[in-house]
């Protein structure tokens, strides 16, 4: 959907009560439920043994410079898979210049970190790894500390066969297996997408209404309520400058990919720098920078209530037990 056509829907936009079924099947239409299984790549089929693995390595503060920081230090499961920091803490206590972006649903996504430097999970997977700031181990260093338990030798073996099958790009693999099972069906917005009249209040309704008439489902669409592009905006207290230290064009100077919607109410706080503590706020900045106008505190209350609407289950598991 075009920017053009969700700001289409605003010319009825206005503070009337919530509209008949008929009226809220048009708002239905622009949004997309979570499905069951994330897409999986030809050459990363997904196995019980290779997901356990992956989990195994999401959790393992071994293949740290320091022994102490997981995947999961960051991406922390009691924390929506985030940190709710402002900016992501890694080895030595070293401070990014990023927040931590969620990784629940992140394999619904077509690019991966803020500013998309890698495009699938697999690229991703080892960046954090080797990130000096971040776990600040080198790869061939992680591999060899995997290779002295058993039981990693074993598994490997299993999942990827050959004579050597410890190396890194199967580490990403396995990560990247695990972390595609990190989705959050059945949020209150899935269900009333199903039918279900009563999922949304009355409230979360008229804020839906006000997502898509004030043109944010234009950015904010498909499953994964992103379009995985990149937009110039620039938050209070960021110097980011984003896209552009990847690609140096200059219209991607200040761009940032936009961040999933799901889970948003406790994934706190929000956008690149993590400075702005609460949804209110943060509806209110992208009313500023992306409509350029000061959304009425009503329009804002409804919109925060249909983003608590957009909490899904979290994913069940076992935490693994590390060698």
């Amino acid at each position: 959907m075009t920017l053009a056509a969700g700001l289409a829907l605003g010319l009825s936009f206005g503070n009337a009560a919530v509209a008949d079924s008929h009226d809220m099947a048009r708002y239905k239409e622009m949004f997309e439920p979570i499905p069951s299984i994330a897409p999986i790549p030809a050459d990363n089929t997904q196995t019980p043994v290779k997901i356990e693995l992956g989990k195994m390595l999401f959790f393992e503060p071994r293949i740290s410079a320091s022994g102490i920081i997981s995947c999961a230090t960051c991406h922390n499961p009691a924390l929506g898979f985030a940190d709710r920091i402002p900016l992501a803490v890694g080895h030595m206590g070293q401070v990014g210049e990023r927040k931590t972006p969620t990784v629940l649903n992140a394999a619904l996504l077509e690019a991966q970190f803020w500013d998309g430097r890698a495009a699938t999970l697999e690229e991703q997977a080892l960046g954090p790894i080797e990130a000096d700031i971040e776990m600040a181990m080198p790869l061939d260093e992680a591999v060899q500390r995997l290779k002295e338990f058993d039981v990693y030798q074993e598994m490997f073996a299993e999942v990827f066969g050959g004579d050597d099958p410890i190396k890194a790009d199967n580490v990403a693999k396995a990560l990247a297996s695990f972390q595609r099972t990190l989705l959050t069906p059945n949020s209150p917005l899935d269900r009333y997408l199903a039918g279900d009249e009563q999922a949304l209040t009355d409230k979360q309704k008229r804020g839906m209404r006000a997502f898509v008439d004030r043109g944010c489902v234009a950015c904010h669409r498909g499953p994964a309520l992103s379009d995985s592009q990149f937009h110039r905006i620039q938050v209070p207290g960021s110097t980011d400058l984003g896209r552009y230290l990847v690609t140096g064009e200059e219209h991607d100077r200040h761009a940032f990919r936009t961040p999933t919607l799901r889970n948003v109410a406790v994934t706190y706080p929000y956008f690149n720098n993590g400075q702005v503590a609460t949804l209110d706020e943060a509806i209110r900045v992208m009313g500023r920078e992306m409509l350029n106008l000061d959304l009425p505190d009503d329009e804002v209350a409804d919109m925060v209530a249909f983003m608590h609407a957009l909490t899904g289950d979290m994913p069940e598991f076992a935490f693994p037990a590390l060698p």
